[in-house]
């Protein structure tokens, strides 16, 4: 039994599935998890000394690979001065300042300490804002394990075959609206129905809970020209996708502006984090100014605002995006090319760092087109990819993420090998 094995047996005694989040149990892809004791740059070393090409990056935080000499360095720093201090601190303004020019949407910001609390908060505020008690959300569409949202949910939910969650309430369910990503009518009949009570749309613009799906032409313009219309407001979870898809996330690509946006992963440099923000009228409907409540111990630590300042400051400073573009498209190029060869249907959905497979014929628009591809396929590549050094997530149903430390060596291995892997199908 090798260390990992003798890991995870302990970690199963100790803590629920041996894991602390869902989908590192591997139970959808088959056999039992490795464990990392090291990770440099675009690479893990697992407890056995295998070394491993990583395609996960934290599940998105690692824009910058993983041990980052500026985010360290950050860290460090700050570290000298404490841990957390219970009072506001230079950090968390300097970052609020950097969002509030960032972010297309945010005019202010409260910083939280996870995606989780940032999309809750923004539902809260919303549902206070606007007086209303409905919120439309998409199947599929992951926003962490919030109550009223885990309903048809993505991510790690989806990959345990089980899109709720018991524990909620059927009346917390009936207050949250599900409908198709992608279907427009079904949003225009939503608000035909019952405009008036309609707090907020949440949408990942760019769902990557799912695998990542990618909007029809018009369909994220739609969303915004019916929460106008009703008074409803906007929300767009960009813990994803915020400042790895551009500088300015989603919203900036496509030039649309939400009410509010969910933030985390990447703000945090690998730390603890979340944060939501968008119209200073709204968010001023926060306490100590507003009715709206909202807490945190931790909100605004000072290390992890400082590695989040150092991670955004490189993205800014390095500009990496057209690299990511070309990096992710030789990926998703050499995917396709050998699905061809070998006569396999195959979806690679790509756009900058993130990328998605789905084995299907079509393009995958929704969930139900997701939870159609053939599964089975994408296990048996993970497998073949893992036992040749490369580490995709753990599920059909996650997105796999570049880095900044990816090079042209790591992105042209793990090309051939996932190319050989499809083959090998």
């Amino acid at each position: 039994m090798n260390s990992s094995e003798q890991l995870f047996q302990r970690a199963q005694q100790l803590i629920p599935g041996g894991v602390n989040s869902p989908v590192r149990a591997f139970r959808s892809v088959g056999g039992a998890p490795f464990f990392t004791k090291r990770a440099n740059g675009a690479h893990l070393t697992t407890s056995d000394d295998v070394e491993l090409i990583d395609f996960v990056c934290t599940w998105g935080p690692a824009v910058h690979g993983h041990n980052d000499p500026n985010i360290r360095e950050a860290i460090a720093t700050a570290l000298n001065d404490g841990t957390s201090f219970g009072t506001p601190n230079p950090y968390e303004v300097e970052m609020a300042a950097r969002l509030v020019e960032i972010v297309p949407s945010v005019e202010k910001v409260r910083m939280c300490n996870s995606g989780t609390e940032a999309t809750m908060s923004a539902i809260r505020l919303a549902r206070g804002y606007t007086g209303r008690n409905k919120i439309i959300k998409f199947a599929g569409c992951y926003h962490g394990h919030v109550d009223s949202l885990l309903v048809k949910a993505g991510s790690g939910a989806l990959t345990l075959g089980n899109p709720d969650s018991a524990g909620i309430p059927a009346s917390f369910a009936a207050e949250t609206i599900v409908i198709d990503y992608n279907d427009a009518e079904g949003v225009r009949e939503a608000f035909a129905n019952g405009g008036d009570d309609i707090a907020a749309i949440i949408v990942e613009p760019y769902p990557a809970n799912c695998g990542m799906i990618l909007p029809d032409a018009g369909y994220l313009e739609l969303l915004r020209k019916l929460c106008t219309r009703n008074q409803s407001l906007l929300i767009f979870d960009e813990v994803m996708t915020g400042f790895r898809l551009a500088l300015g996330g989603v919203q900036e690509r496509v030039g649309i502006t939400p009410d509010l946006t969910a933030l985390g992963k990447i703000i945090g440099g690998g730390l603890p984090v979340g944060a939501f923000g968008g119209k200073a009228e709204i968010m001023d409907y926060l306490a100590p100014l507003g009715p709206v409540y909202q807490a945190g111990t931790l909100s605004g630590n000072p290390l992890a605002m400082a590695a989040g300042i150092a991670s955004l400051k490189k993205l800014k400073d390095t500009n990496p995006y057209p690299l990511f573009e070309k990096m992710g498209a030789q990926i998703r190029d050499a995917l396709l090319e050998a699905a061809r060869e070998k006569g396999l249907a195959l979806q690679v959905p790509q756009v900058g760092s993130m990328f998605a497979l789905f084995f299907a014929e079509k393009p995958v628009r929704n969930l139900d087109d997701a939870t159609s591809s053939q599964t089975e396929h994408f296990n048996q590549l993970f497998k073949y990819a893992l036992d040749h050094g490369v580490y995709l997530p753990p599920s059909a149903y996650e997105t796999c993420f570049i880095s900044t430390a990816h090079d042209g060596a790591d992105i042209e291995q793990a090309a051939e090998v996932l190319a050989a892997g499809i083959r090998s199908i």
